[in-house]
């Protein structure tokens, strides 16, 4: 049976470990709002979303969503996944967001570089001029790393239509194996990493969860 004292006690100790949460917490919340009072500048963002693992372009849909949310306009240029029915295009479309799909499908499927090379051209002007369009607030360059690292484009070519943009234009590149010049140009760069992946369990890709 539990004494008095000791129910005392037991309030104390409870009392304690609030007041050291409180304390923590409290630091915490200094410390971020510091960090928020610091960051004033504003300015257009390029994010990268590369690494080997599943969510990326699906990541930066979400921003393209979350940007038409606010009432910003956004465009979105598709490379590599052309052919494939896409989930976020059939939303975003109907939400006024204008898509550029270069519409060759894979590389491995197509096998055909010059093919390919003259279709990323092709897509690539549509970024250009998207990147040229000051009423555009946000684009997003879908799976763009694998047309700089298969040569497809130029790299320094990229990154002058990446510098020029206009200065509010935020931009987010996704895919695999992103080019060092293009991270090193980035604000913000997140990398997506495997842990495990349905399709390597014999699970295939199903419309309206992986595309």
């Amino acid at each position: 049976m539990t004494t008095e004292n000791e129910k005392q006690l037991d309030n104390e100790q409870v009392q304690i470990k609030a007041e050291r949460h409180k304390a923590r917490q409290q630091k915490l919340k200094a410390g971020v709002d510091a960090k928020i009072a610091a960051a004033q500048d504003e300015k257009g963002i390029l994010l990268v979303l590369t690494g080997n693992g599943k969510g990326k372009s699906t990541s930066g849909f979400g921003t393209v969503a979350r940007a038409v949310g606010h009432g910003k306009k956004a465009a979105v240029v598709q490379f590599i996944k052309g052919t494939w029915e896409c989930g976020e295009r059939n939303l975003l479309e109907g939400a006024g967001v204008a898509f550029h799909v270069m519409g060759t499908g894979f590389t491995w499927e197509t096998q055909d570089r010059e093919k390919d090379t003259a279709a990323a051209l092709v897509a690539w002007e549509a970024a250009e001029a998207l990147l040229q369009d000051e009423s555009i607030d946000c684009v997003m360059l879908d799976e763009l790393t694998y047309m700089v690292s298969y040569h497809y484009l130029d790299v320094e070519r990229v990154l002058t239509a990446l510098k020029n943009r206009p200065p509010m234009q935020h931009v987010i590149i996704t895919g695999r194996a992103c080019h060092r010049a293009i991270i090193e140009l980035a604000d913000t760069v997140s990398e997506v990493q495997p842990i495990k992946h349905a399709f390597e369990a014999g699970i295939k890709a199903q419309p309206g969860f992986d595309y």
